[in-house]
């Protein structure tokens, strides 16, 4: 069964807030934190955390947040079985999944507008991988 976990740093916590409530009525989430945008964390620590949930199973999806979506980005890509995609356009968006088989989205809170967020979800959670030609790039990863 497919589980949707989230987490971000106080620099993308606000948005965290906003997809939370955009979407709770149709996706349930488990919110690995941080609980506050006044208090400073260690954005690898969440991103760690959400990687070591989302690897459990394939059809598990990851959504980081972090101030740029950099950082969050890096310290994603450094698990096996991650594949991160720092998201900020619907068309980068949907190449992520359709060849990349990306199955963490990391978002800047600081830098997406967050309608763009929301769409940049919707297509990252409504798109398949197309496998073929790709699958056998992603196996070398």
């Amino acid at each position: 069964m497919k589980k949707i976990f989230i987490a971000s740093d106080h620099g993308g916590y606000t948005l965290k807030q906003e997809i939370i409530k955009k979407f709770s009525n149709r996706l349930n989430f488990k919110d690995l934190g941080t609980k506050s945008s006044k208090k400073p964390v260690n954005y690898p620590d969440y991103a760690h955390k959400l990687c070591k949930n989302v690897a459990k199973n394939k059809l598990n999806i990851g959504i980081l947040i972090c101030g740029s979506a950099m950082g969050m980005t890096m310290a994603a890509n450094r698990h096996k079985k991650i594949r991160a995609a720092l998201c900020y356009s619907v068309k980068n968006t949907k190449l992520s999944r359709l060849h990349n088989d990306a199955n963490v989205i990391t978002l800047g809170g600081r830098l997406i507008d967050k309608n763009l967020a929301f769409k940049c979800l919707n297509v990252f959670l409504n798109t398949k991988f197309e496998g073929g030609r790709h699958l056998k790039r992603i196996k070398k990863i």
